[in-house]
């Protein structure tokens, strides 16, 4: 079942469960646990030994079932089994989708009261929250992403999915007709109802700010609630990082781990201000006012930004999954101020052969826009304009320089890095690390001539 969350994937694993012959195990491919949360077994397999070998593990559930087995998979779940089982004629495809507003607004309910399922009426948890219109683009993108992907690869391979939504979950009939899609013999007389449905009010009864979806709605070019693949703007997380000048015509193309407070702060006082979270339309909008505007990025040393990389979503635990792998499967001790420079290269170098891992496709996590290599976003950018310029971080001030002289704005100094590393890379840096870090973003080493 390829779904998302907050979709009604628990309350449809449910009744699909109750049909003779089904055996459906939970999110057993989950980068966190196996079938459900807090459990790291399944079918006498543990999470080290399915990360693995996530096709084994497949193939085992296939002969330990009787009758068919199924799982649900969610976007940011293993890629090698998104991809085995797309491209896998024998597995039946199940596609369930949500009206994304309320699939968003659902999620924000649950993060808040901590509340996932409700199965006794009594002891719902209900929370107003508030809508945050930047976020809702990014849930709306990754949504089309994920879909979009799973719609070319069954039409590239000529084959068929079931697809419901949600509304159809309580309709008896189609429940059915999945179980006759599936060649399940057994019908159901009724929907399963131990599950109960979360806050069933109105979206505008949820939300502290209900008037900033309709703002949110209105920036969006189309807007086709029953087909969520066909969304626009499909890239609209990636727009949504771009910075303009509000005054000056540059759009500022970061990527994360690069010098981006420092860049970000030069256009702002050379364009007094910038326009932020931005989609593709205001983004076209501001560019038709903007006669001549150039969009450029800043290159950064594949180990200095390995290096800011680490100390950004390791240390500050942003990336919460993949210091997971990293403790569990690297044995990465996190470093401490108490800790020497000893230690934090030893912990830096386990990110860094787990770079080479993850970018190789060799771990259970998708790879995420923040620790892709700059070749991939420089490629990912020409989706929405290719930058002008390619800048390199040890000539930035001399390249904002020429970028300010190009269009007539105001001399500004390069504005200061941010706060210090807890440890300098001087300090931890040797031909280990350095090889290290080559093999962990080869690509950008080769492409754009690193030593």
């Amino acid at each position: 079942m390829f779904a998302a969350m907050r979709t009604g994937s628990n309350f449809l694993e449910a009744s699909l469960n109750a049909f003779p012959g089904i055996t459906s195990y939970g999110e057993v491919f989950n980068p966190g646990f196996m079938g459900k949360l807090n459990q790291d077994t399944l079918l006498d397999t543990t999470l080290a030994e399915r990360d693995a070998d996530p096709l084994a593990f497949l193939e085992r559930m296939r002969l330990q079932t009787e009758g068919m087995p199924g799982f649900r998979l969610f976007h940011d779940h293993d890629p090698r089994v998104i991809a085995a089982v797309l491209d896998d004629p024998t597995c039946a495809k199940i596609v369930l989708t949500r009206n994304p507003l309320d699939s968003y607004v659902s999620l924000l309910i649950a993060r808040e009261t901590g509340q996932w399922r409700l199965t006794n009426i009594r002891a719902l948890r209900s929370a107003k929250v508030r809508f945050d219109p930047a976020e809702f683009v990014r849930h709306l993108d990754g949504l089309a992403e994920f879909y979009d992907h799973v719609q070319r690869r069954l039409q590239v391979t000529g084959q068929a999915a079931f697809h419901i939504d949600y509304d159809d979950l309580q309709d008896v009939e189609v429940l059915n007709g999945l179980a006759g899609f599936l060649g399940i013999e057994g019908r159901l007389e009724a929907v399963d109802d131990k599950l109960k449905k979360q806050n069933p009010e109105p979206i505008w009864q949820k939300l502290e700010n209900p008037e900033a979806v309709e703002e949110a709605l209105a920036r969006i070019d189309r807007f086709s609630l029953s087909k969520v693949p066909t969304f626009e703007p499909r890239r609209g997380a990636v727009a949504t990082t771009y910075i303009a000048g509000r005054e000056a015509p540059l759009l500022f193309m970061p990527m994360r781990g690069g010098p981006e407070a420092q860049v970000t702060a030069w256009l702002d006082q050379v364009s007094r201000g910038v326009l932020a979270e931005a989609d593709r339309r205001t983004l076209r909008d501001w560019g038709r006012g903007q006669p001549g505007w150039q969009a450029f990025t800043v290159l950064r040393h594949p180990l200095v930004r390995a290096h800011a990389l680490f100390e950004r979503e390791v240390l500050t635990r942003e990336m919460p999954e993949v210091v997971g792998v990293l403790k569990r499967v690297y044995g990465m001790q996190m470093p401490r101020r108490r800790n020497t420079a000893e230690d934090y290269r030893t912990a830096f170098l386990c990110f860094l052969r787990f770079l080479k891992a993850y970018l190789g496709g060799q771990t259970n996590l998708k790879v995420s826009a923040r620790l892709a290599s700059q070749a991939a976003l420089i490629e990912g950018f020409a989706r929405f304009r290719s930058p002008d310029l390619i800048l390199r971080e040890d000539d930035l001030a001399e390249g904002l320089a020429f970028l300010g002289r190009r269009h007539g704005l105001p001399q500004a100094d390069l504005p200061p890095a941010g706060d210090p590393p807890l440890f300098a890379l001087e300090e931890i840096v040797d031909d280990t690390v350095k090889a290290a870090a080559r093999d962990a973003y080869a690509r950008d080493y080769d492409l754009f001539g690193f030593d």
